[in-house]
């Protein structure tokens, strides 16, 4: 079945084992969990050159994604990393693993505000005039940023922004006043990130004291990515307000995760024109996350539930800023 909101397939744990983040290491399991996503009529993948410690990039070179496009992104780890030349160098390696001449969309995965950015938007328009991509999208920028590369861009000639990557979910709604109207006004496509709050609605962890499943999104053992879930999500807040829903979902027979899809596809200020970025770490749970994002709208009681645990998640001072 079709959705209202198209799905996008994330690859950030795929990879090679051992690496941080990475809960799928074997080829055959990643090419059953890419097959799922096709087998539902979905032919977007996201990917960056960070994930997986820098192998994400490979693992999917040597799958069979058939004509499915691929997206990606270059962070800026370190001050100076989105410089031109270092720019080109990075995102020229993502090619290199991908083993392809181009990818449908380079994202700026985040601001590298200790270079001007005329200099970072300059090279970015030399890839694109060299056929290396096709859409320039950015992600983590605020809302005056995304105003200044547009202006510097429309000033310059240079290929626009067209599409942007964002933290969004049923109850982490920080970008709605500013970054949502951004991109209407500049005709850039919202895609977002973490739309289960990163496994958060998964309802597995009950409290910032518990300990978090080993190998999971939020293992404080599993380095950079854990350590990031966790200041994310583990607040007091989150925890107050998903105790809220743990009560609707039961009344109304539904599970966490199916509300957290449908609210995104149907009640969010998404529209069909954008895009919600899936995760997953087994073919099973993409299945199901599918299927799920594909039903209708919720029940009116469970709709006021979210914006009430939305509520509590910005009462609290719990919700994370949508930029970095």
């Amino acid at each position: 079945m079709a959705t209202r909101v198209p799905l996008i397939f994330g690859t950030m744990t795929i990879g090679h084992s051992g690496k941080n983040g990475v809960r799928t290491s074997q080829d055959s399991d990643a090419q059953d969990i890419i097959n799922v996503f096709l087998k539902h009529g979905h032919t977007e993948l996201d990917t960056a050159r960070m994930y997986a410690e820098g192998t994400t990039e490979e693992v999917l070179s040597r799958l069979d994604l058939k004509d499915a496009t691929i997206d990606t992104k270059v962070y800026p780890v370190k001050p100076g990393d989105h410089a031109p030349g270092a720019l080109r160098s990075t995102f020229m390696t993502c090619l290199d693993k991908l083993k392809r001449d181009k990818v449908r969309v380079l994202y700026l995965h985040a601001p590298d505000r200790s270079i001007p950015f005329e200099e970072t938007v300059a090279e970015v328009n030399k890839l694109y005039e060299e056929g290396r991509f096709e859409i320039f999208g950015l992600s983590n920028y605020a809302s005056w940023e995304v105003a200044e590369i547009v202006g510097i861009c429309r000033a310059k000639g240079y290929v626009m922004p067209k599409i942007y990557q964002v933290m969004y979910n049923a109850i982490t709604r920080e970008m709605e006043p500013e970054l949502a109207s951004c991109a209407r006004k500049y005709g850039i496509r919202l895609v977002i990130y973490n739309p289960l709050a990163g496994g958060f609605f998964a309802g597995k962890v009950a409290s910032v004291d518990d300990p978090a499943a080993a190998g999971g999104r939020f293992d404080a053992s599993g380095g950079m990515m854990g350590k990031m879930y966790r200041a994310r999500y583990f607040k007091d807040g989150y925890f107050k307000a998903l105790e809220s829903l743990k009560r609707v979902a039961t009344e109304h027979d539904l599970r966490l995760t199916e509300i957290a899809l449908r609210w995104c596809q149907h009640h969010s200020v998404l529209t069909p024109e954008d895009g919600v970025i899936l995760g997953a770490s087994s073919a099973s749970q993409l299945q199901q996350n599918c299927e799920d994002s594909a039903k209708g709208p919720l029940p009116e009681a469970v709709v006021k539930a979210l914006d009430e645990a939305h509520r509590i998640v910005v009462a609290s001072g719990s919700a994370p800023l949508y930029w970095r």
